[in-house]
């Protein structure tokens, strides 16, 4: 069959004894190779979309900068990386049994705890991330990645491979993404935006291509009967470490029983839980044992029927550290958790500083905060129960957790006797899981679907209500500039002619809004909107022609009928009232017959020799260009008194006197820095502001570019407030304004707690 063209073929690469491979698994890394491509493809185009609304709802501008940076660097890259991962998984195929995907976290693993702080902190942040993505693969695709090593060790019973070595294991692909990741033009920030976000991506667009690599092999009459991958610890390669031991009696015990004798747990599948581990107890002598020492422990299960008792009871007090709230519920004598096992007492260690970053957290409101403090009793069982709460991005434990503070980061308290629909709402899924949680967690999920689907509600409606809020402010935006901008190009014609108070109504009145309508409709830089100012300033040139010269009657009498319709059809295209319009276009007409008698009287000001292109050239009226030029020379007398008459005596007023006079706007002394702020803000970022001597919780609804006004509204979608960037800026200088963080509480909290880790570790 014809190759594809399109098709990148990942055989095509070094490797000395890759035409030895054996047919059938040829195939399947020629198969893989395409499915890999699709799944690459799918992932860069989500990768676009997802970067674009995360720098769109950035929290600062240095934030906004890294996801730009990624976004265009994958732009750019995408097809090499794509090769450069092809290529890598090739590689793995072509050198079966000799090839070991590139050391991740054993680089670090190997270095004494001593030397720790000489490797460099962005590696160990890429490691990190690195290594997470490999242990969320392993976690979801466990089975398929055992029956994979099982066929290929069938089909090549001479290599006895370690699961990172097999061709597709999440070791392979996830180096082979690491490589391609270091060709990227970006600063570590942006990096980690990269594999953070393939962590999102990548985990279940795998689906697929272990479904059909098994497939293939079945057809192939690999092991077709094989339905489940023969069960032990997986092998480690010749060049990698056995996984150290875990403590105490964890190393017994499956991660929801409380019993010993349990089915062993895969360094895999606890890995994140296990760093964990090893980072609260640094500095510690190895192999300490359970936390109860000699004396008797309490197993999970006992556990959990004390924090079934406390959870109900009214004895939990959620301001006290969640640690101490279950020392005291137990039994024993002990202030401490002595007698729990050590693989328990960790997770209660590492639930408790979870929670003491949420309930210290400023983003979240102090009454939603209390809501969500009463689910730690609930959060804990969970993570006793199911260890992957701590290294699984989508556990719904986790998922309400911040489902429940994004809802609250914008909520404000209600005034006495108003319902408050978010707040109940969260309050009756507080209440369902204190009342209703053992260790089901299910339950989590259908409140999780229940929240979520009020939410995405409200959502709708305060999406309405804002987007009428915007287009609202935006026509009124539009209607003020157009506005403003027919006021400029009306006294600019006000100050070249002397205007009798027919020229005055007629300015003020139906031509100020003819200027308006066609700045709205056409723009000010559109032929209309020339047409009309021209339009203007040869009404006002036709009863003040300037300058007067021997041919300036004539040419009145030649330009005042097409002057007059196009005034009339201009005030007709607005719909001016039409008695109104026939008013003043006869009292228009009087003043064109005074003008007209007025020169027949006095004749030409100066007597100028016409010039040979002839005499229509000469008096016809002035280009608004030229009227500009020439405003000085004949700003009114009535202006020049005025200007006179607010002069000091013995002064000399200059043309510009009464600009120089007005007092100059004080340039705020604000730095820059906060400027910068005001301008990091994005549509849908939550601050809470000063309001009426209140503090409240709003969002930026818009940023209206006509007048650059900032728009904020409550959660309702009601405008709380509105002000320009130097406005903004300065209430940011003054603390009156400060911006809230809405990404993700618990993953917030945990890389909080991590990073503390790594900091005593470095300490």
């Amino acid at each position: 069959m014809a190759q594809d063209n399109r098709v990148v073929s990942i055989g095509k690469q070094g490797g000395a004894d890759r035409h030895s491979l054996p047919s059938v698994l040829v195939r399947l890394r020629d198969a893989s190779g395409r499915s890999m491509r699709d799944v690459l493809s799918d992932l860069f185009d989500r990768a676009d979309d997802v970067l674009f609304n995360m720098a769109d709802k950035a929290g600062t501008n240095h934030d906004q900068t890294a996801y730009f940076d990624a976004m265009r660097e994958l732009r750019l890259r995408r097809k090499s990386m794509s090769l450069s991962i092809l290529q890598y998984m090739g590689r793995a195929f072509n050198e079966l049994g000799r090839f070991d995907p590139r050391p991740a976290s054993d680089e670090i693993s190997e270095v004494d705890q001593d030397s720790l702080s000489l490797v460099g902190h962005d590696e160990v942040e890429q490691q990190v991330a690195i290594d997470n993505l490999i242990n969320k693969l392993r976690n979801r695709h466990r089975q398929a990645i055992r029956l994979l090593l099982t066929r290929f060790e069938h089909v090549c019973p001479e290599y006895r491979l370690a699961e990172r070595q097999m061709p597709l294991s999440p070791e392979v692909i996830c180096s082979g993404l690491a490589g391609a990741c270091e060709d990227l033009d970006i600063d570590i920030r942006a990096r980690l935006v990269v594999l953070k976000l393939f962590d999102r991506l990548l985990v279940t667009g795998l689906d697929q291509l272990y479904r059909d690599a098994n497939d293939l092999l079945v057809r192939e009459n690999i092991l077709p009967e094989m339905k489940e991958a023969p069960t032990g610890q997986p092998r480690q390669s010749a060049t990698r470490g056995a996984p150290p031991p875990r403590r105490g009696p964890a190393a017994s015990e499956g991660p929801s029983s409380g019993e010993g004798g349990g089915a062993p747990v895969s360094s895999g599948s606890d890995y994140s839980f296990s760093e964990l581990t090893s980072l609260l107890h640094q500095g510690e002598a190895s192999g300490p044992g359970a936390a109860g020492g000699a004396g008797m422990t309490l197993g999970t299960e006992d556990l959990m029927r004390y924090l079934a008792a406390l959870q109900t009871g009214e004895s939990a007090d959620n301001k006290r550290p969640l640690a101490q709230q279950v020392a005291q519920a137990l039994p024993g004598q002990s202030s401490g958790l002595d007698e729990v096992q050590q693989v328990d007492a960790d997770v209660i260690n590492l639930v408790t500083m979870l929670f003491d970053f949420i309930l210290e957290d400023r983003q979240l409101p102090d009454a939603i905060k209390a809501l969500i403090g009463r689910l730690q009793i609930p959060v804990l069982k969970v993570a006793l129960v199911d260890r992957s709460f701590f290294n699984r991005g989508g556990h719904p434990a986790r998922r309400l957790l911040n489902e429940l503070a994004m809802a609250g980061i914008g909520w404000n308290p209600r005034a006495e006797g108003q319902r408050d629909p978010l707040r109940e709402k969260i309050e009756s899924v507080v209440e369902r899981l204190v009342n209703e949680f053992t260790d089901n967690v299910e339950l989590f999920s259908e409140l999780l679907e229940e929240f979520t689907h009020f939410m995405d509600l409200d959502r709708r409606r305060r999406e309405l209500v804002e987007q009428r809020l915007r287009d609202a402010e935006e026509g009124r935006a539009r209607q003020e500039r157009a506005r403003q901008q027919a006021e400029d190009a009306l006294q600019s014609v006000r100050e070249q002619y002397r205007l009798p108070d027919v020229l005055i109504r007629l300015l003020d009145g139906p031509l100020i809004k003819v200027l308006e309508f066609v700045a709205l409709r056409d723009g000010e830089d559109s032929e209309a909107w020339d047409e009309s100012v021209a339009l203007a300033n040869r009404v006002a040139w036709s009863v003040d022609p300037r300058p007067v010269e021997s041919g300036t009657r004539d040419q009145l009498l030649r330009e005042i009928p097409g002057i007059v319709d196009q005034l009339r059809n201009s005030l007709h295209g607005i719909s001016w009232d039409p008695f109104e319009c026939d008013a003043l276009i006869r009292d228009l007409e009087l003043a064109h017959v005074d003008t007209l008698q007025r020169l027949e009287v006095e004749g030409p000001v100066d007597d100028v020799e016409p010039d040979p292109v002839g005499d229509l050239t000469e008096v016809a009226p002035p280009t608004l260009e030229a009227q500009q030029v020439s405003s000085e020379a004949t700003v009114p007398e009535a202006s020049r008194e005025s200007e006179d008459a607010s002069a000091p005596k013995g002064t000399t007023v200059a043309p510009d006197a009464a600009a120089d006079d007005a007092p100059e706007p004080e340039a705020p002394a604000i730095d820059a820095h906060w400027y910068d702020q005001a301008r990091s803000l994005r549509v849908g970022s939550w601050v809470e502001l000063e309001h009426e001597g209140q503090r409240l919780r709003c969002k930026l609804a818009a940023i209206i570019r006509a007048t650059g006004k900032y728009i904020f509204v409550n959660r309702n979608g009601a405008k709380v407030s509105e002000s320009g960037i130097d406005g903004v800026a300065e209430s940011l200088a003054n603390g009156d304004i400060s911006m809230l963080d809405d990404g993700l509480i618990f993953d917030r909290a945990l890389e909080s707690v991590i990073g503390n880790l790594r900091q005593n570790r470095r300490d």
